[in-house]
């Protein structure tokens, strides 16, 4: 049991461990972030853009009355399928998902902006003989095509 314990401290004394929950911390205030962006300014342009349809109040009531709103049904006891919600949803994921990709997209691009591609100039390992042209390995002192010596 002892030892079960031991290797648990290990464990969580890893940095790895310790960086996934930093991870993990910023990833739930950035995602506040993104959220309040997509609820608060660009769902409302949509909405406006849409001719305000809300997808909210698509439902289906099960027990064959129909209500206004899915408030009115709810507050009626009626069992529904509320498939505007399942829609509203993927909406939101969808620009959620579209926010993080532009954030993400500039935030490598700012991060290149100071780097610099440097060109990778690899070494040679061949060179080739001047008596019959052919490629020879770089350390060759003798051709292996014409046997004549090259430097």
């Amino acid at each position: 049991m002892k030892k079960f314990f031991s290797e648990f401290k290990d464990f969580i004394a890893k940095g790895n461990v310790i960086d996934l929950a930093v991870g993990v911390i910023i990833g739930s205030a950035f995602s506040g972030i993104v959220k309040s962006l997509v609820e608060n300014i660009i769902t409302p342009v949509i909405t406006l853009l849409t001719g305000r349809v809300s997808f909210t109040d698509l439902f289906v009531a099960l027990d064959g009355n129909e209500y206004a709103t899915l408030d009115a049904a709810v507050k009626a006891g009626a069992s529904t399928i509320n498939y505007g919600l399942f829609v509203q949803g993927v909406i939101d994921f969808l620009l959620t998902a579209f926010v993080i990709f532009l954030l993400v997209k500039g935030i490598n691009k700012i991060r290149g902006m100071g780097k610099k591609e440097e060109a990778v100039v690899e070494a040679a390992t061949t060179k080739v003989c001047p008596f019959c042209k052919s490629e020879i390995a770089i350390e060759a002192t003798r051709c292996p095509h014409c046997t004549s010596e090259v430097e």
